[in-house]
């Protein structure tokens, strides 16, 4: 799925025969991607059936959630055809525009989900640290607009990836690869797009995340000292911790060897057997970095109480109607913050447009 970066000749040649040479690939990464997306399929459809059933598009994390689901769906359909690539020893079958439309999708997925989840990051953070001054901005109209531009942009992102993948045959071995062919005209646009991948889809999205995660944590914990007494927002900081721990140990592995992989293309790192530490290294940490893609129902969607209530309903294993809570009326500031913290984590359905929620 990474680039399989070859030496520029004619009937092509490659100088370091290392990528994939380790025959335990072939077996380990198939079986992994096709848990990936059998998880990842069945997960996501079910975020996409309740809340299109159930909960419907009337809140802001309704939207992004399920725009999110529909991202990772779209990047999934592609993994049988990753599956089968590595299965036959990194020989490509299914020809040049699908080797194109699938190189562009990975990486299309990689710009939403994390846009998403960024823009579900400072959604979170004006709803419970500024909930007044920001109910006006957080509307369903905005959330829309946010998502069609997060879908435009990541297009435009993805489309250089799209067009410099391509099919090429090496001699030896005589294989047929899905990759990218390192020519001395084309290795500024590699060295960019792989730059890009880094600062854009992971270094500038990570800190907004983390620093949104602990403005909210920091927030959450002054409520708790003055209502002196643990509060529902304890459940909320153990759910913003396991969101920044597994965006953490999803992608951060994948981001350090995919950075050594732009070193290679710089020709900073240029000795075989440094290079196939990457190459060997490389599909185990895509297989990391996409289990995300898997995680993302069970973290924004399968926590929430009304969200599990809602899918019973959707299998006919639950009560026939969603109960409604009410909740007592809140008075002082904090009270009210912890309040909101503890709703806007949750997907829920019904809920006044003061506590729009999302992940």
């Amino acid at each position: 799925m990474e680039n399989l970066t070859v030496g520029r000749t004619e009937g092509i040649h490659i100088t370091c025969n290392t990528s994939g040479r380790h025959s335990y690939i072939y077996t380990l990464i198939p079986v992994v991607y096709g848990c990936n997306f059998v998880i990842g399929i069945v997960g996501n459809s079910m975020v996409v059936a309740v809340i299109y059933c159930y909960m419907k598009l009337k809140t802001v994390a309704n939207i992004f959630v399920l725009n999110l689901a529909v991202s990772d769906l779209t990047f999934l359909i592609t993994l049988p055809m990753w599956a089968t690539f590595t299965a036959m020893g990194y020989n490509w079958p299914f020809g040049g525009f699908l080797c194109k439309a699938s190189a562009g999708l990975t990486i299309f997925n990689l710009y939403t989900s994390i846009f998403f989840l960024t823009s579900l990051s400072i959604d979170r953070y004006l709803a419970i640290v500024h909930p007044v001054r920001s109910r006006q901005r957080r509307t369903v109209v905005y959330a829309r607009i946010t998502c069609v531009l997060i879908w435009a942009f990541a297009f435009l992102l993805s489309l250089p990836t799209a067009l410099s993948r391509d099919v090429f045959t090496i001699n030896h071995p005589n294989t047929t690869v899905c990759g990218t062919l390192d020519k001395h005209e084309l290795s500024h646009v590699l060295v960019a797009i792989g730059l890009m991948k880094s600062v854009l889809g992971f270094l500038i999205p990570f800190v907004i995340i983390v620093t949104c995660y602990c403005l909210i944590g920091r927030a959450l914990l002054e409520a708790r000292r003055v209502q002196s007494s643990r509060s529902r927002g304890d459940e909320v900081l153990q759910m913003l911790a396991a969101v920044v721990l597994a965006f953490f140990l999803c992608w951060v592995p994948h981001q350090i060897f995919h950075f050594m992989h732009v070193l290679a293309l710089l020709k900073v790192i240029e000795n075989c057997p440094t290079l196939d530490i990457i190459d060997t290294a490389l599909p185990f940490t895509i297989c990391i970095a996409y289990f995300n893609s898997c995680m993302n129902p069970i973290l924004y969607g399968f926590v929430g109480r009304n969200f599990r209530r809602n899918l019973l309903r959707l299998l006919r294993c639950g009560p026939g109607s969603a109960a409604r809570h009410s909740h007592p009326s809140l008075t002082t500031k904090m009270s009210t913050l912890s309040y909101r913290a503890s709703e806007t984590l949750r997907l829920t359905s019904g809920k006044a447009a003061s506590s729009q929620p999302a992940k």
